[in-house]
């Protein structure tokens, strides 16, 4: 179907929603709810079915703030440009004009920064010689692509750039296929960042909980500790990188990564991909490449966190002190110290001039500014379904009769199909948080559970959210990351998506069978965990075959 075509059908879409937006819907304001009916679900359905329609998560969330604007508006054809303006003018300067979001905003563009100026000063691949010289053979290759996919675990992108280009070379002389280097770097990049304490995805995941549950009449706690409490329950990601080391530590595979690998035995090198590597930042030449420069930003990053969070609450306890400090601002301290001190190594001994730490600041920080993208409009999006409460009406419709016990399951399904189609996993944060959160703080209460947000279920829930996302993105063809895989590897992309699809499948089902249902009904995040490690451990041994004889 063509442009053309699409485009029809979306203006009689429109049109239709035109129509009909006044026949259903009730008086909406910001002040007034509960709901505006059906009509409040067109929002976010209509951003994931352009998501879907065009491949493009930024379009889309931009359609879905029109169209929420529009019925805000009165949900007729005159509300359609006043519903435009006001999508920019309003709904997006809202969401950037609030202190806690540009907070988000500005400790991300800093950490893309700081990573900018490491990768610059050779920081960063200092810490991938050291690595590197210890890969001897076909194994220790692979064991040491691992390692640096969970080194450099700050950012997904700096990840999965610097690891593939790095290690193609290692790889391709002890005839690892680049299949299995495209896997091992997608499958280390993004579950490492969701996860790790403090990454360029912190900011958007806290942005995310916390915005919803802003609308959803607050926590005592903050939201950075809320975020904390789902990394046990994030069992997508935590799979996958046990999974990934049963791989990369033995020489064992099933499907088409075991051809992929046989067939690397008797060549160099695998497909080679024809993109290009636009955003790698390279070290400068002729400069020491040490790995001190890498290592003390990041120790900064973390300690400054971790102090900022000491210093901003109050209390007794630790879980009282981390629970009232103010993590926003902990956020902008860490990132601007972290960013000095790199600033401050690469001038001080020569490596960089104040003009190169300020292009490498800026180089890095562009890589973040499609994902800012994102998280604005999502922001925005959010705020549209707050004023139409299209929560408040998927509580009554869902609130009920709805078991809690799926929650984590749905919503991790809900997320990865989105994030499948769509190819991003920030999108999919974006378009499902703010209904996630409401929806299962309501279903819990209607369940008889009390205080909610405490509760185990919901940070099962709100990980299926983030776990979700994180597995339809690797599944997904079109994810950005799977292609940056392909294309920091040298791999054909297709190749790179047939032979990584089987493992993210299995994961993935594993992580329901043993993860999700099983912490719908209750069961400890840690008694999960075994279970599903136990099932990897059994498919490991019993389904995956040796690649040669000799292994």
């Amino acid at each position: 179907m063509n442009l053309k075509t699409r485009v029809l059908h979306i203006t009689l879409l429109l049109s239709l929603c035109a129509v009909l937006t006044p026949a259903f819907a009730v008086e909406v304001s910001e002040v007034q709810l509960p709901h505006a009916g059906w009509i409040s679900l067109l929002p976010p359905l209509l951003a994931i079915f352009f998501a879907l329609w065009f491949k493009q998560v930024i379009p889309a969330l931009f359609a879905g703030v029109w169209v929420g604007a529009w019925a805000i508006n009165g949900g007729d054809f005159s509300a359609i440009w006043s519903g435009l303006l006001d999508t920019f003018q309003k709904y997006i300067l809202g969401a950037l004009a609030d202190s806690d979001r540009a907070a988000i905003i500005l400790f991300s563009l800093m950490v893309g920064g700081m990573v900018g100026i490491i990768s610059r000063n050779g920081g960063m691949q200092g810490i991938v010689n050291h690595i590197v010289r210890w890969a001897d053979s076909a194994r220790h290759a692979t064991i040491a692509t691992y390692t640096l996919g969970l080194a450099i675990f700050f950012d997904d992108y700096a990840n999965t750039l610097v690891v593939g280009n790095t290690m193609r070379s290692v790889t391709d002389r002890f005839h690892v296929s680049r299949a299995k280097l495209a896997y091992i770097v997608d499958s280390t990049a993004a579950p490492v960042a969701a996860i790790a304490i403090i990454t360029t995805w912190i900011g958007a995941e806290v942005g995310y909980i916390g915005d919803a549950l802003s609308k959803s009449g607050g926590s005592s706690e903050s939201a950075y500790i809320i975020f904390l409490r789902t990394i046990p329950y994030s069992f997508y990601p935590l799979l996958t990188l046990l999974f990934v080391g049963f791989i990369a530590f033995g020489r064992r595979d099933f499907g088409p990564m075991l051809k992929a690998e046989r067939l690397a035995l008797t060549q160099a090198t695998g497909n080679q991909s024809k993109i290009t590597n636009a955003d790698i930042i390279e070290p400068m030449a002729d400069k020491p490449q040490r790995s001190i420069n890498a290592i003390i930003p990041i120790l900064v990053l973390i300690t400054s966190l971790i102090g900022g969070l000491f210093a901003t609450g109050e209390g007794d306890t630790l879980k009282d002190i981390i629970g009232s400090s103010n993590a926003y601002k902990a956020l902008m301290w860490a990132s601007m110290l972290a960013v000095l001190s790199a600033a401050i190594l690469s001038i001080g001994q020569r490596i960089l001039t104040l003009e190169d730490v300020v292009e490498s600041w800026f180089s890095g920080a562009r890589v973040m500014l499609m994902a800012m993208a994102i998280l604005l409009l999502a922001w925005a999006l959010g705020k549209t379904t707050e004023s139409l409460g299209t929560a408040n009406f998927l509580v009554a419709l869902l609130g009920e009769g709805f078991p809690a016990w799926v929650l984590p399951t749905l919503v991790f399904v809900l997320a990865a199909a989105t994030a499948f189609a769509t190819g991003s996993s920030w999108g999919t944060m974006g378009i499902l948080m703010p209904l996630v959160v409401p929806l299962s703080l309501a279903i819990m209460q209607a369940s008889g559970i009390s205080q909610p947000i405490d509760a185990p279920l919901f940070a099962a829930t709100i990980a299926g959210v983030l776990g979700g996302a994180v597995w339809g993105d690797h599944c997904s063809p079109i994810s950005d990351t799977t292609i940056m895989s392909s294309m920091a590897t040298g791999c054909d992309h297709i190749e790179h998506v047939q032979t990584q699809l089987p493992y993210a499948l299995t994961v993935g089902f594993v992580a329901i069978i043993f993860g999700t249902l099983p912490a719908g009904f209750g069961i400890p995040w840690w008694a999960s965990l075994l279970a599903g490690a136990t099932a990897l451990v059994l498919i490991y041994r019993f389904i995956t075959v040796p690649i040669s004889a000799g292994d």
